[in-house]
């Protein structure tokens, strides 16, 4: 396999560090912070470059909050010079892992994404399901075929960070691009030493596919499964067979742990028939129609339920309902849309 060397120089290179800041202050160029660090943005670049240059660059504690969306989790946020840091990382490595990803592992990739595992995912279950032949006389949702649906156990902070680097040695041979990467990585806090990355950076995302990428090529050179998608942490595997999808998660539990010193949730990971539907990227996919989620629903409602109370304005519900909107139309949800919308229109 083709190692990479000499990046480090491309890594600090003027350009890299101005495109790096481009993409880190984008849909953020009104915020404080962002304000400030271009109140000097010459000197504050240059900084950068000379702290990369002479491998002195820390970078700064993180900053650590809670959201509940529903789930509660902790999200770690960086300060901005650091996301032009880790900008500049991904713009010299990204392309060289791209080229080594699956066409089936979805998320934080150009083109991709949770619509593109949505298609991917009707593709396979008309494939294995044989164009919807029903196996009973039920409903037209007995269709044949199962699906692995798959959930990795606090996946972020079960990470291995030398596990990690192992794998990035795969492709990348320059040590002092390593080094910075170790860095990055060390700056989260977790209860373990050398193990996590903080949910929200640009790097934890990008390195979280690097990670799974030796499961994606376990399961597709090793068990020889046709129809996996992978979004993240969350993966499925379709099979007309369910005692092969038996076999492979046994097979699948077995090398994360041996191999990747993580495991499947044992509550999350199971084994559905296609006819009962699949929770994956955010539908319930049934093989006539898709459902949204109850807890998305819930939330929109939740928002009209604060505008009727003057808690929030319309013009801040319009902006919440045109992106949950074009969420919620790839699932059957026209009348649940239209009296959304009429309730507080009219």
């Amino acid at each position: 396999m083709k190692t990479y060397n000499h990046l480090f120089e491309k890594l600090c290179s003027w350009q890299n560090i101005i495109l790096a800041w481009r993409k880190a202050r984008k849909h953020k160029t009104k915020i404080d912070y962002v304000v400030e660090f271009e109140a000097d943005l010459r000197n504050n670049l240059l900084a950068i470059k000379q702290e990369l240059e002479s491998l002195t660059y820390n970078p700064k504690p993180l900053w650590r909050f809670i959201v509940q969306d529903p789930k509660t989790r902790v999200i770690h946020s960086s300060a901005f010079r650091d996301r032009i840091v880790y900008h500049a990382i991904v713009n010299i490595i990204e392309p060289i892992f791209e080229k080594i990803f699956i066409y089936d592992s979805c998320a934080s990739r150009i083109g991709k994404g949770n619509l593109f595992a949505l298609k991917r995912f009707d593709d396979f279950k008309r494939k294995v399901s044989r164009n919807g032949k029903i196996k009973g006389w039920f409903n037209n949702n007995q269709v044949k075929g199962y699906c692995i649906k798959a959930d990795i156990k606090h996946y972020f902070q079960e990470v291995s960070h030398e596990i990690l680097i192992k794998v990035i040695r795969k492709k990348i041979a320059d040590e002092n691009l390593i080094l910075i990467i170790r860095k990055i990585l060390d700056n989260f806090e977790s209860e373990v030493r050398g193990v996590g990355m903080p949910l929200g950076n640009l790097t934890s995302q990008f390195f979280a596919n690097v990670y799974l990428n030796e499961l994606d090529y376990f399961v597709k050179h090793e068990l020889k499964a046709e129809y996996y998608i992978r979004y993240v942490d969350d993966f499925v595997i379709l099979h007309e067979s369910k005692e092969q999808l038996e076999i492979w998660m046994k097979e699948i539990d077995k090398f994360l742990r041996e191999k990747l010193k993580i495991e499947l949730h044992p509550q999350k990971s199971k084994i559905i028939p296609l006819s009962r539907g699949v929770d994956f990227v955010g539908f319930r996919n049934f093989w006539h129609y898709r459902l949204l989620r109850r807890r998305n629903i819930r939330n929109m409602k939740r928002k009209i339920e604060l505008f009727k109370q003057d808690l929030i304005s319309k013009e801040k519900l319009l902006e919440s309902f045109q992106g949950w909107n074009a969420y919620a139309k790839w699932a059957n949800s026209y009348k649940l849309r239209k009296s959304f919308l009429e309730s507080f229109l009219l």
